[in-house]
């Protein structure tokens, strides 16, 4: 007797499967996980090319400087101290690989509710910035107030010292393949997979002078090891064209990682 497969599925939108140009992506914090996610994204975007697709556009967003404390756990070098984050990778990037990506010396505003990507990767230390986010994502589902239908996934990479995790979610619904069994349309955001994330709002790990201290708040390699799972759930999304997990959570210290089912 064959054996039922019960495993949920969400397909990836098909807007961004054949589009007639490349799918954009605003990276929001260009620190430790946002400066190694630049660096795969470039990695996605060139596999992409290679199997006929338009690849990706990638817009970069962040307003610090590159200091000291920053060199070893973030892919800064001594020769850019001073200079933009999000400018100085976007530079190197554009350099090495031949692109025309674009960076933001700035802080990312959410205005009016619009988010202008497809793909919003968002890898910054404040909460109150994912909480905004969340706030928007739910009025659009709920009102669809100043909506912009070109976005349709929200990828969260955040972390405590030795521990993180990734959550993709979808703004509303994403429709499915009409003769697929067993299929989601909508993925939960950060902010509906842990509604208590207010109650941190207030708190920010602050910058550090030096790579010693900001080493006692966030260990050597889980920002990279963060980007790695990110870089390659996005890649699946292209692959594969489906998901059956949509994040993780990772504990370097213990070595585990549990995935997120889509359910």
């Amino acid at each position: 007797m064959k054996k039922t497969d019960n495993t949920l599925y969400h397909y990836t939108a098909s807007e961004l499967i054949n589009p007639q140009h490349p799918v954009t992506v605003f990276v929001i914090g260009c620190g430790g996980t946002g400066s190694q996610m630049l660096n795969n994204l470039a990695r996605v975007h060139k596999a992409l090319i290679a199997i006929g697709h338009p690849g990706l556009h990638v817009t970069a967003f962040d307003g610090d400087i590159i200091t000291e404390a920053n060199l070893s756990r973030q892919l800064f070098s001594s020769s850019e101290l001073g200079l933009n984050k999000a400018t100085a990778l976007i530079t190197r990037i554009n350099r090495f690989y031949g692109l025309r990506w674009k960076a933001q010396p700035i802080q990312y505003e959410l205005k009016s509710d619009r988010i202008n990507c497809n793909i919003l990767v968002t890898c910054v230390d404040n909460v109150a910035i994912r909480l905004d986010i969340g706030k928007a994502f739910k009025r659009i589902i709920q009102h669809g107030s100043g909506a912009d239908k070109r976005n349709f996934y929200w990828m969260d990479l955040g972390n405590s010292r030795f521990t993180g995790q990734i959550v993709l979610g979808t703004r509303g619904e994403i429709k499915q393949p009409s003769k697929t069994r067993n299929t989601i349309k909508h993925l939960p955001v950060i902010t509906e997979l842990f509604p208590y994330l207010k109650k941190f709002e207030k708190e920010d790990q602050g910058p550090s002078c030096s790579l010693a201290e900001a080493l006692t708040k966030q260990d050597l390699f889980i920002n990279s090891i963060l980007a790695q799972y990110g870089s390659n759930l996005i890649w699946k999304m292209f692959r594969e064209l489906r998901l059956n997990y949509h994040g993780v959570f990772i504990n370097l210290q213990t070595l585990n990682t549990n995935p997120i089912k889509v359910k």
